[in-house]
């Protein structure tokens, strides 16, 4: 049977069983915290829960790297085989705590992930949630991860829901109240593309809504957005985020309190509330502001969802799934690669990878190196080991050389100790670097500095970075150790972009590696050591200075990532070194005449001509001939990620689709506009800085679109 014919079979089944209740009965299954119907044999069933990167909050889990670090891979593979390891995990989980009895908050299989968003502005706490800055990105991206998580047979392994529609990326601050103004060309150009390809082409179950809203329409009871979705052919069940029905009344305010808003959000197809408003559903519908067909509706949505997750099964393969799968080594194995597969090598003076042979003495020094923050992100499991930079580069050096350690300076108060002078740290942390023969020095941020509202505590107490500057402590203490005269790699945990011009012009090396997840320290320390080799690529732009930026409330993408950017970025999206070099050549497209509505094949070859063996991220870029103000300057359109032994070379193929020829109007609407293109292929993309920073060009050729005939 299809898909189309699987699912045609649950929503027949929800509809049967819930015909069989009353209309008391499915207005309280409309609540995240659904009771049991003991008459009907239905268990109770709360549908909130997490997993960004790994099951969050529900005890011991394998936590893999933060979906920024993620998105740094540019590996649609591997993040499938993450989503196919939350899903076992989960099932594993799921079904010894309901043969307990335990049906609690973060105990489901329908997860509230990926986050999908653009993280279009550096400054947005949340943006390390996401997969960066482009919308092909993330939706390829966004595609592997519900594929993995759901699986492919007649059954769902677990249940993922794309979030939040329809544009949301802060201030978290305003977020609850907050009207994102949003052109119909960005909307459609940048903001609605990752949704519209989830719900089309990973058919995922769930779509939650955004607390903001867009354009005067609040995400979580707008008719007019969820007809996009219809639109789309979804079939899933749509979410409020935690509380947001709460908000229209009491934030934004469009409604008079929770029965006045449920006559709203209700036939606008919101089928589930995170909150308490639908707890007032037969209020509402005794006093004739709610139909029972739109109450029975949105029941059979949810219910299309259990079905479809075997919940009244026997015969569903995945209640089997053994609790050994939680934790596993296996599991844990494949978190430490990905964790080694996102760090992006932003700078390289021949420093790395270390020459462990030559080295006596090291220092890590830093408020990050013995942080279990910076390996967690939000959204986090708990792991059964963590190993901190600090003793991932401990355990790897073990008695072959002397390894000191010295926190430097606090994370970003002005002194470690209560009542001690300013940097009372400092002086420590210069005398093991000039001790040492080589300095690891682990600066940035963590999740308590930035994140999501209420989890993060910062000048916003909200999350965000007023600016992209270091913590001031953490800048004097980076300048103090460079000037100690010691080779300096920086090592760089954060969920973002951030000021390292300082670190640019003065350190040997820069190594961004994200919060890297339960073994990002092992992952570090094979990387410095040579025993893996850097090939991430950063997933959004390093941007020179905040002030370069429009201001965060303002959602235009104009001079905004690096489809609209048309300054000079410090580090541009796409961006990342290697320990050995990459050639390309032989570039070949199947016609340089396309009829609009193709798509367009190619072939390129690469060539590993250095003496390490490395991965290889290709990437393919299209630029149309006379770019307007409205054009994106480039559009990523295909990437690859290809491990190389020194001297291999391999040829590869790929296939431009055909929408991505599209051209979006000031209205929104999307045609194909004949015309020249050019179509650029290589290891960055094909700007001058990325040329400045690698010394290496990308090849490309030209095609012109025809129209349609």
């Amino acid at each position: 049977m299809s898909y189309k014919e699987h699912w045609k079979r649950f929503q027949q089944q929800a509809a049967d069983l819930v015909a069989q209740m009353t209309v008391e009965e499915a207005a309280s299954q409309l609540t995240y915290a659904a009771p049991a119907v003991e008459r009907l044999h239905i268990p109770a069933y709360n549908w909130w829960n997490e997993a960004l990167h790994g099951v969050a909050r529900a005890g011991t889990a394998t936590v893999f790297p933060q979906a920024i670090a993620l998105a740094a891979m540019f590996d649609e593979t591997e993040v499938f085989t993450m989503g196919g390891i939350i899903a076992e995990e989960a099932r594993a989980k799921y079904h010894m705590q309901a043969a307990a009895g335990d049906r609690d908050l973060y105990k489901g299989l329908t997860f509230w992930s990926p986050n999908i968003n653009l993280f279009r502005d550096p400054r947005w706490g949340r943006g390390q949630e996401t997969y960066g800055e482009d919308p092909f990105l993330t939706a390829r991206l966004g595609c592997a991860y519900v594929n993995g998580l759901q699986g492919d047979g007649p059954y769902m392994k677990a249940a993922a829901c794309a979030k939040h529609f329809a544009a949301h990326s802060g201030p978290e601050a305003t977020r609850h109240g907050f009207d994102a103004h949003v052109s119909a060309h960005d909307l459609w150009d940048s903001y609605l593309p990752a949704f519209e390809t989830l719900v089309k082409e990973a058919h995922v179950a769930g779509v939650m809504g955004a607390y903001n809203r867009v354009n005067g329409e609040p995400c979580c009871a707008s008719a007019k957005l969820n007809a996009l979705l219809q639109d789309w052919g979804f079939d899933g069940y749509f979410v409020g985020d935690a509380w947001a029905l709460h908000d229209l009344y009491q934030f934004h305010p469009l409604t008079e309190g929770p029965v006045d808003t449920m006559e709203r959000s209700l036939p606008a197809g919101c089928d589930l509330d995170c909150g308490d408003t639908y707890l007032h559903a037969m209020e509402a519908y005794r006093a004739g502001r709610i139909a029972e067909a739109d109450i029975r509706a949105a029941a059979v949505h949810l219910f299309t969802i259990r079905f479809a997750l075997g919940e009244f099964a026997p015969d569903c393969p995945y209640r089997d799934t053994p609790f050994s799968e939680v934790d596993s080594e296996e599991n844990n194995a494949a978190a430490l690669r990905m964790s080694e597969k996102s760090a992006v090598l932003l700078k390289n003076d021949g420093l790395l990878p270390l020459k462990l042979a030559s080295i006596k003495n090291i220092g890590v020094i830093g408020p990050n190196a013995d942080s279990v923050e910076v390996l967690r992100g939000n959204y986090c499991g708990e792991a059964s080991r963590w190993e901190t930079n600090l003793r991932g580069v401990e355990d790897y050096v073990g008695d072959k050389a002397r390894v000191r350690y010295a926190q430097g300076c606090h994370l970003y108060k002005t002194s470690v100790m209560d009542l001690a002078q300013e940097d009372d740290r400092l002086s420590e942390a210069c005398a093991v670097a000039r001790l040492s023969d080589v300095v690891v020095l682990c600066l940035g941020l963590d999740p308590t500095l930035e994140g999501e509202q209420g989890d993060a505590g910062n000048e916003f107490a909200a999350g965000d970075k007023r600016d992209l500057s270091l913590p001031a402590p953490q800048q004097r203490l980076l300048e103090a150790v460079c000037e100690t005269g010691t080779p300096v790699v920086l090592v760089m945990n954060s969920g973002g972009a951030m000021d390292l011009r300082y670190a640019q012009e003065h350190c040997g090396a820069v190594l961004q590696v994200w919060y890297s997840g339960a073994h990002g320290g092992a992952a570090l320390a094979r990387l410095l050591f040579g025993a893996a080799a850097p090939a991430g690529r950063l997933p959004v732009t390093f941007y020179q200075d905040v002030n370069d930026l429009p201001g965060f409330e303002d959602y235009t993408m104009t001079g905004r990532t690096y489809r609209y950017y048309r300054g000079t970025p410090l580090y541009p999206f796409g961006y990342g070194l290697s320990y050995t070099v990459f050639a390309y050549s032989d570039l070949r497209i199947a016609a340089d005449r396309l009829c609009a509505g193709s798509s367009l094949k190619l072939e390129v070859c690469v060539a590993n001509s250095g003496t390490c063996n490395a991965d290889e991220v290709t990437q393919v870029y299209l630029q149309k001939q006379n770019v307007g103000a409205a054009d994106p300057i480039f559009r990523l359109c295909g990437f690859c990620r290809t491990h190389l032994a020194a001297g291999e070379s391999r040829q590869l193929s790929f296939e431009i689709p055909a929408e991505l020829f599209y051209t979006v109007a000031e209205d929104g609407s999307r045609a194909y506009v004949p015309g020249r293109y050019t179509v650029y292929v290589g290891g960055h993309q094909p700007d001058a800085r990325s040329f400045a920073l690698t010394g290496s060009r990308v090849l490309h050729a030209g095609v012109e679109l025809l129209a349609a005939d």
